[in-house]
């Protein structure tokens, strides 16, 4: 009896670790991937600007235009489409970098929330790039906009209730 036992133990634990093996190899074929900065499809139309000469004199390479992210999103069964506009993607030090332009309407204000709600976006729709740069053209000069890594004790530990 207690080899027997010993059979229907390592049974279970076996058919257990099939279903744990088949669930998460399924999960991960299916888990979509991120796209890098390496793979995508630069426009090779580069427009002359005052925001392309600032980025050269500051040893950025701009090796991509203006370019459309298309985006589509579901809501109550109904689609919704929106896009994205990334004004050049620029290069130092084989870091790759979007780069989006100021605009007179729309000034930045370098705050937490604000930071987020305008770039946050573009850092999750490549995580392969190494940040953004914010040119502003009115104060010339290149801010650059990293995501860093979550730590408690940077943060100011406002309560949500």
């Amino acid at each position: 009896m207690n080899g027997q036992s010993d059979t229907i133990v390592i049974g279970v634990l076996a058919v257990c670790l099939i279903v744990w093996l088949f669930f998460g190899l399924r999960s991960w074929v299916n888990r979509p991937i991120p796209v890098s900065l390496a793979e995508l499809q630069l426009n090779e139309h580069i427009q002359p600007s005052p925001a392309l000469e600032l980025l050269e004199e500051n040893g950025y390479d701009v090796i991509g235009g203006k370019m459309k992210v298309p985006l589509a999103f579901e809501a109550d069964e109904a689609v919704l489409y929106s896009r994205l506009f990334i004004d050049y993607v620029a290069e130092r030090e084989d870091a790759r970098y979007l780069v989006k332009t100021s605009r007179r309407r729309l000034p930045l204000e370098l705050s937490g929330p604000a930071v987020r709600d305008r770039f946050l976006s573009y850092l999750l729709l490549y995580p392969g790039c190494e940040g953004l740069l914010y040119v502003d053209l009115e104060n010339s000069d290149i801010i650059v906009i990293r995501l860093m890594d979550y730590q408690e004790d940077v943060y100011d530990g406002e309560d949500m209730d």
